[in-house]
């Protein structure tokens, strides 16, 4: 019996430091405050999405409410700007944002787990019939400070996580945005 109570209590010992140090990874933390995005510039908060630091990647934890039902595409962008452009006539939302944020110019858009496209690429959003989003994914190739000074933006259509037979994944138009802090 005392051999069992020992192995027990080893056990509990193990879970308990492995708990400790799984919570001292996660202590940095990031809210990103998200807006709708259009043409005439920021609109009304649409929720928060709430990044945090493991060894495995930054956790991506959104609770968001007013977006279209289904699958929308979901990106880290080059710049903390969510601001619209015109270019040639037409109006951008969240234009100011750039490109996805690609570091090593694969130019390749791959999705989030494949290690030869744009490290912007995020898991995908699924949004349910009452227009909300609360969901957890990982971005396992991402670390906090690549998020810092960018900006997430969400896009109207899903993503297919290749630049065929539309680029960059066919998500469209820029929908919602949020500026993380640097």
């Amino acid at each position: 019996m005392h051999r069992i109570m020992q192995g027990v209590s080893l056990i509990t010992t193990a879970a308990a430091l492995i708990l400790a140090a799984s919570q001292a990874i996660a202590e940095p933390k990031l809210e990103v405050e998200v807006f709708e995005a259009g043409v005439e510039g920021r609109g009304d908060s649409i929720g928060t999405v709430t990044l945090t630091a493991y060894d495995q990647g930054v956790l991506i934890e959104s609770d968001l409410t007013g977006l279209s039902p289904g699958i929308h595409g979901f990106h880290l962008h080059e710049n903390a700007d969510c601001s619209p452009v015109e270019k040639d006539g037409k109006t951008t939302p969240a234009g100011a944002a750039g490109g996805h944020y690609d570091p090593e110019n694969t130019g390749k858009h791959k999705g989030p787990f494949d290690k030869s496209g744009h490290l912007g690429d995020l898991p995908r959003l699924h949004v349910g019939q009452e227009g909300e989003n609360a969901q957890t994914n990982i971005a396992p190739r991402l670390q906090l400070s690549d998020f810092k000074g960018r900006a997430l933006v969400i896009h109207g259509g899903g993503d297919n996580y290749s630049d065929s037979p539309q680029p960059l994944g066919g998500g469209g138009a820029r929908v919602a945005c949020g500026v993380v802090p640097g």
